[in-house]
C-alpha cells in the first residue's frame, strides 16, 4: 500500500466510532496515534491494523479526565518526534437522568473530556497545521446539539459546545489550510447503550452503524462542509424541530426523552476503566 505520508491521532480509539475511524484512516495509508485509556487494548487494535495495513501505529495510554490531558498527550507526540496532520476528537461519555440524581463528580468528569480535552488537544495541535499550511479536524458531537435535551442535560450542552466551536474554527481557518468538520451523529450501534443498560437512551430508534458514520464523516471533510448529521433520518429530526422560542423546543424535547428520566446510569463511548 502506497503511505500518505499523514499521521492521524485518534482519541477514544479503544472501540466503536473511534476504531472505525482508526481503521478506516489506516486503510487510507496513514500513519496513527491511538489515544485512550486502557494500553491492552489499544495495543491491540494497533497490532491488528499494522498486520493489515502495514504503517506506524503508536498507542497512547492517557485518561482524558485528567485536568493536563491535553498537555501530556501533546509532551508525549512531542518525544516521540510525531506531528499530527488529521485529529479526530472521538473520546467521550454521557449521562442520561435526572440531573440531581447523577454523580456530580461524574459530571465533572464528562465535562473534562468532552469540552476541555476535546477543546485543548485542538489548541495544542492547531499551530503546527498551521506551520505546515495544512490539517485536518473532526470533532464527535451528537444530534444532541442540536437542540436542548432534559435528562441529558451535561451530555447536550458539552455537544453543543463541540458543535459551535468546530463551526466558529471551521470559519476561522477557512482559507488557511485547515478544515473543521462537527460530526452530529444520531443513535449508533456502539458499546454506548451496553452500558447504560437500556435502549431508551437511543432517542429515535434505529441505531446507525460506527461504519456509517465515519464514512459519512470523511466524505464531509473532503468536502469542507463544517458540520455533518449523518442519515436522512437523522438529519430531518435534528433540523425540523422550530428553534424559537426556546423554552417552548425544551418542553417539546422534554416529551421526548422523558423515558429515560428515571435511568440515571451513565453512558460511555470509551467505557475501560482508568
Amino acid at each position: 500500500m502506497t503511505r500518505s505520508g499523514k499521521t492521524a491521532l485518534v482519541t477514544g480509539a479503544s472501540s466503536g466510532i473511534g476504531a472505525e475511524f482508526a481503521a478506516a484512516l489506516a486503510a487510507r495509508g496513514h500513519d496513527l496515534v491511538l489515544v485512550a485509556r486502557s494500553l491492552p487494548r489499544l495495543e491491540a487494535l494497533a497490532a491488528q491494523l499494522r498486520q493489515r495495513h502495514g504503517g506506524r501505529v503508536e498507542v497512547i495510554g492517557q485518561d482524558l479526565t485528567a485536568p493536563d490531558a491535553a498537555a501530556r498527550v501533546a509532551n508525549e507526540l512531542a518525544a516521540r518526534e510525531l506531528s499530527v496532520d488529521i485529529l479526530i476528537n472521538n473520546a467521550g461519555f454521557g449521562s442520561a437522568g435526572r440531573f440531581e440524581d447523577l454523580d456530580a463528580d461524574r459530571e465533572q468528569e464528562q465535562l473534562m473530556v468532552n469540552v476541555v480535552a476535546l477543546s485543548g488537544l485542538t489548541r495544542r495541535l492547531i499551530p503546527g497545521m498551521l506551520a505546515r499550511g495544512s490539517g485536518e479536524i473532526v470533532n464527535v458531537a451528537s444530534t444532541a446539539a442540536l437542540q436542548p435535551a432534559p435528562y441529558f442535560a451535561t451530555y447536550a450542552s458539552g455537544k453543543a459546545f463541540v458543535l459551535n466551536f468546530s463551526l466558529a474554527l471551521w470559519s476561522e481557518y477557512h482559507g488557511r489550510g485547515i478544515k473543521v468538520l462537527a460530526v452530529c451523529p444520531g443513535p449508533t450501534e456502539t458499546a454506548f447503550f451496553d452500558v447504560v443498560g437500556t435502549r431508551d437512551a437511543a432517542i429515535g430508534g434505529r441505531l446507525g452503524t460506527a461504519a456509517d458514520v465515519v464514512n459519512a464523516a470523511l466524505r464531509a471533510l473532503e468536502r469542507n462542509k463544517g458540520y455533518i448529521v449523518p442519515g436522512r433520518a437523522n438529519f430531518a429530526a435534528a433540523h425540523l424541530m422550530p428553534r424559537r422560542p426556546r423554552t417552548l423546543v425544551a418542553r417539546i424535547a422534554k416529551l421526548v426523552t422523558r423515558g429515560v428520566a428515571d435511568g440515571g446510569r451513565p453512558i460511555t463511548t470509551d467505557r475501560v476503566p482508568a
